[in-house]
């Protein structure tokens, strides 16, 4: 119950305050190149009940054609725009929109589109007890997935059989651990890291 008030709180109060920055954002998204603001996707979140997750478009229109993963920073699909954005994590912020209607929090695990929840192992479906969250500590241990991926001879099968395995070890980590203050803790880490780079 305190995480879900903190989330709700904190999201809405976030989604005040950083109005103008995001106004700002999304002219810049229109300008830089044609398409819509907002990146909205199914997702697989809490019981497996699939919602659309909000993101802002760091990509050319219709660019998941060519692939779902993105592979590495210089991913000819990004925009300019988005490459900044994706830089500080900042496409995530309409994620709050998210956190506000209840299907995400702020800390969880990443929710993951069907087709690769596909390759979970029924003991991996634990994870669906919880709220997928905007950072994690899976997220935070693949910071840097798209540069792994980019150095793969098969990026796919790389994430299928190497990345998808290890980030729902520490999804079932994060399951046995949570608790308010440690959700605290991996969100002051995740500000760190992203502020640092």
């Amino acid at each position: 119950m305190i995480k879900r008030v903190f989330d709700f709180v904190f999201a809405l109060l976030g989604l005040v305050v950083l109005f103008p920055l995001l106004l700002l954002i999304a002219i810049s998204i229109k300008i830089d190149s044609k398409g819509p603001v907002l990146f909205i996707q199914e997702r697989v979140g809490q019981h497996q009940k699939i919602f659309k997750i909000y993101k802002f478009r760091t990509m050319f229109v219709k660019s998941q054609k060519k692939g779902l993963l993105t592979i590495g920073d210089n991913d000819a699909r990004v925009t300019k725009i988005g490459y900044f954005l994706r830089k500080y994590k900042i496409d995530e912020f309409p994620q709050l929109i998210n956190i506000i209607k209840g299907d995400m929090s702020f800390v969880g695990p990443r929710p993951e589109l069907r087709y690769y929840v596909n390759f979970y192992k029924p003991e991996d479906l634990v994870i669906f007890k919880l709220r997928p969250g905007i950072t994690g500590l899976a997220s935070l241990e693949y910071r840097n997935e798209v540069e792994l991926l980019k150095k793969a001879k098969d990026p796919e099968a790389y994430f299928i059989n190497s990345i998808i395995p290890d980030k729902l070890r520490f999804n079932k980590l994060y399951l046995k651990k949570r608790n308010f203050l440690f959700d605290l803790k991996l969100i002051f880490i995740t500000i760190y890291r992203v502020v640092a780079k």
